[in-house]
């Protein structure tokens, strides 16, 4: 069994505080590699054949692969696929509104988050803005600057017995201040804060965040308290599997891929997202690179399997009854395996023998997670990106508690191992 590394949880924490946004999470991920020693490409330059670690940039999402010395076109790739965003408000196009004496900014609601998690958070901002001269600029107010309120138990006195109703248009909108709201004040507060002027911010993709900080939970410390477990965790797990089997050395073995996409929250239908053409176009550049055509593509994503990395379903303890009495992932019991026959998770027989290779080869404990007959069962990048690109895949994930809340739970020794057994996974034959 290996030895569990309690550091890279702490380096977990520490992403997960820096990355309140998905363009946060790449700027991060990108600090991480440039570290290492890789090099950003630009999507509108030539790619040449150099060999060593690279990446490229898309927004909020990103692609890194380690090119070894000497690589035929048809060299295989070992992918891990993960996504940046999760589910939160978001600022709409006009933000400044307000009632009853309250100033307030309009937010949409972004994936499929719990409502109720958002109420009475201290909750700070933070984003893109698009300037005037093509530039963007990231932007984090990593203070309490914004709260949506909760409506005291003294006017809806059936709330505990009835349960909590939100009509996300009417009861999510945050305050930030009295008064009557203003056109642009809130532009104009983000530029006072970096030094901008108003007029030259003309676009901006904004969200809200909880302001409190990742933490260790339990009376042994053996729980993490984090927003956006789901799906970062797995996004930093990526970013490690990749720099460890790097140093491990590559040699004559497939091409290690890390593919961080955006907007899997709703759906992955973007130039961003699994169901884009990013990953794709990315693959197909290495390969034409370094001489191949459609024949040397095609014997490359037939050798290749990709990893879908994503949160998963720890047992709730208060809920025993939704999940089946069959798979019943433990936290700190190891990273789970998602199977579902309707290919809602990509996992088939053969893929699931290189999970179990790859986590023998790493040490690891692993579990297995499989919907009940009658509860509907989620989906992630798994089955889009094996579908568009043809190559094999399996979904795993870190079993946590509370998925989709503003602040989420797992095992603190179950990150380091599935990053261990993803390592293990990019340098396996």
């Amino acid at each position: 069994m290996a030895t569990f590394d309690r550091s890279h949880t702490d380096n977990l924490l520490a992403y997960l505080a820096a990355s309140p946004t998905p363009y946060h999470a790449v700027a991060e991920a990108a600090a991480l590699l440039d570290k290492a020693g890789f090099r950003q490409l630009s999507e509108t330059a030539a790619w040449d054949e150099q060999p060593g670690g690279q990446y490229v940039i898309r927004g909020g999402a990103l692609v890194a692969w380690y090119l070894p010395e000497g690589a035929e076109p048809s060299r295989p790739f070992r992918i891990i696929g993960s996504h940046t965003d999760s589910p939160n408000l978001r600022v709409k196009p006009q933000p400044d509104t307000g009632a009853a004496g309250w100033r307030q900014i309009a937010v949409e609601v972004y994936g499929g988050p719990l409502y109720n998690t958002w109420l009475d958070r201290d909750l700070g901002l933070a984003g893109r803005l698009a300037l005037r001269d093509g530039s963007e600029r990231l932007v984090n107010v990593a203070r309490p600057l914004l709260r949506v309120p909760q409506l005291a138990i003294h006017l809806e006195r059936a709330v505990n017995s009835e349960g909590l109703k939100l009509n996300p248009q009417v009861h999510l909108t945050p305050i930030w201040g009295v008064g009557e709201p203003n056109e642009g004040d809130l532009i104009m507060f983000l530029a006072q804060e970096y030094g901008l002027h108003p007029a030259d911010v003309l676009g901006w993709d904004l969200m809200v965040h909880d302001v409190a900080p990742p933490a260790y939970l339990g009376r042994d410390a053996e729980l993490i308290a984090a927003p956006r477990l789901d799906n970062l965790l797995s996004v930093h797990a990526s970013v490690a599997a990749l720099l460890s089997a790097v140093e491990a050395g590559i040699g004559g073995g497939p091409i290690p891929v890390l593919a961080a996409m955006d907007h899997e929250e709703n759906g992955s239908v973007s130039t961003t997202g699994a169901s884009g053409p990013f990953l794709e176009t990315v693959l197909e550049r290495l390969v034409e690179s370094r001489g191949g055509g459609v024949d040397a593509r095609a014997r490359a994503y037939a050798g290749s399997v990709m990893a879908s990395a994503d949160l998963a379903h720890a047992v709730h303890p208060n809920y025993p009854e939704r999940h089946d009495s069959g798979h019943r992932p433990a936290a700190n019991g190891g990273p789970v395996l998602k199977v579902n026959a309707n290919q809602r998770y990509a996992t088939d027989g053969a893929t699931r023998a290189v999970w179990a290779r790859s986590c023998e080869a790493a040490g690891v404990p692993w579990q297995t997670f499989v919907s009940r007959n009658d509860q509907p069962c989620g989906s992630t990048i798994g089955p889009l990106a094996s579908s568009r690109l043809g190559i094999a895949a399996f979904d795993v994930g870190v079993p946590g508690l509370s998925m989709h809340s503003a602040r989420e739970l797992c095992g603190a020794d179950d990150p380091w191992r599935l990053a261990a057994a993803l390592a293990a996974f990019l340098r396996l034959v």
